[in-house]
């Protein structure tokens, strides 16, 4: 019986909650210290919970089984932006979140006014097409060298965490932050693994239901240009315009 409330209390901090959160979470009265404890019983609802929010086991919960989870639980997050905006042609508009923007993101992704305060254009390329694309502006050094502070992706935005793929680099909208990263997915855990190109920068965890929205970075736009140091990106930046006037050509 002592075993159910030690998995009862490594659940909760395998999840990342403390034991007042966990409780406000599950709909206790009170934090989850009298059940780690093994002062009271798990209550059913509390099994449902975790079942339904978390494919929880409950078999494992009480000893019975050594699978913590029913199914991965990465597989089951949607990750879709909370948020489109369309244009006049009712075809959806790419917006830019500048670095100052992304500080307010986490705390507005479902506030439809806040979004009609971000810029927003048009590509019209087919590459564009039939999909959600959102501008994001760098913040920080840790996607270095690919990445300049102030450079700009365009990214595509991804239904669910399985579709990440460790070639691609992603904008990743947390809880409480947006970052740009890679995106590891163990086999054997749950966890999501945030990695930066910048070996000063270690990577970390963060827990499925952390991660609100991911984003695939397609494109960038960089204003750090010069040709005495950087000859590869401007041969790569004339490469890509002169793909760009083809395409545009083609198109007309």
């Amino acid at each position: 019986m002592k075993e159910n409330y030690t998995r009862f209390a490594h659940l909760r901090k395998e999840l990342g909650f403390t034991q007042t959160a966990f409780g406000e979470f599950l709909g206790l009265k009170g934090s989850t210290a009298d059940i780690e404890r093994g002062k009271t019983k798990i209550p059913g609802f509390v099994v449902a919970k975790l079942y339904q929010e978390y494919h929880v086991n409950p078999l494992w919960l009480f000893g019975s089984s050594g699978d913590m989870y029913i199914a991965n639980i990465r597989d089951k997050a949607s990750v879709l932006p909370a948020v489109i905006t369309l244009n006049s042609q009712e075809n959806e508009n790419v917006l830019l979140v500048s670095q100052k923007a992304a500080a307010g993101y986490p705390q507005n992704i479902a506030d439809t006014s806040w979004y009609q305060t971000l810029p927003a254009f048009d590509l019209p390329l087919k590459e564009f097409r039939n999909a959600t694309y959102r501008g994001f502006q760098v913040d920080g050094d840790s996607m270095l060298p690919a990445l300049q502070p102030g450079d700009w992706v365009i990214a595509k935005a991804l239904s669910s965490i399985d579709e990440v793929r460790p070639s691609k680099m992603y904008v990743v909208v947390l809880d409480d932050s947006v970052l740009v990263k890679k995106v590891v997915l163990p086999e054997r855990s749950n966890d999501v693994i945030l990695e930066s190109l910048n070996s000063v920068y270690p990577a970390y965890k963060v827990k499925p239901f952390r991660i609100k929205e991911i984003w695939e970075v397609s494109s960038r736009l960089t204003f750090h240009l010069d040709a005495d140091n950087n000859q590869q990106l401007m041969t790569e930046l004339k490469q890509s315009m002169e793909l760009l006037k083809r395409r545009l050509d083609t198109n007309n």
